[in-house]
């Protein structure tokens, strides 16, 4: 006897100008053909094909790039750079893939998938890794360091924060 699938796979086409953020909570196939300004936060596959222009904080599962971003992308599983791509950014992920004709521009940070989980704590963080640690918004994390409310290093544009640092800043009863 033959089961009938029943998870139906949730597919998302974008053609439009959008500006604002965009959050997914449950996994989704996006694909943004358009235009798209703020911040993505996807579960699934996200999508940025060669007709996309997007001007955003990314983060996602899986992503495939083949139009133009500007901003910073963390793929937690794995990010393909694909032609005729143009990445102007900086990139984190465990697994990249960038094809001959695909371009970026800005700094690669190679983790391991440890690395997102409890057990493999990182002893740096990135800022979206810290706002996900503290349960807060990625833009509260870059207010507080910018402020000088929050333990952190800023190396060259990237800020870096200290896990036993920011445990430190925690246990004071700094967090705002």
């Amino acid at each position: 006897m033959m089961k009938r699938r029943e998870a139906v796979e949730k597919i998302l086409d974008v053609d439009a100008t959008m500006q604002g953020t965009l959050t997914f909570k449950d996994p989704v196939n996006l694909r943004i053909n358009g235009s798209f300004d703020g911040t993505l936060d996807a579960k699934g596959t996200l999508t940025i094909s060669e007709t996309a222009i997007v001007k955003a904080e990314i983060k996602g599962e899986t992503i495939i790039v083949a139009g133009r971003v500007y901003g910073n992308i963390v793929a937690e599983r794995e990010l393909k750079i694909i032609p005729p791509a143009h990445v102007t950014g900086n990139i984190t992920t465990p697994r990249l893939n960038i094809l001959e004709g695909a371009v970026l521009d800005g700094e690669c940070h190679m983790t391991t998938s440890a690395s997102h989980s409890t057990g493999g704590a990182k002893s740096v963080m990135t800022a979206d890794e810290l706002a996900k640690y503290l349960e807060v918004e990625t833009s509260m994390v870059f207010e507080w360091a910018n402020s000088g409310k929050l333990p952190a290093v800023k190396d060259k544009d990237i800020w870096k924060f200290e896990r036993n640092k920011i445990d430190e800043w925690i246990a004071n009863g700094k967090v705002m």
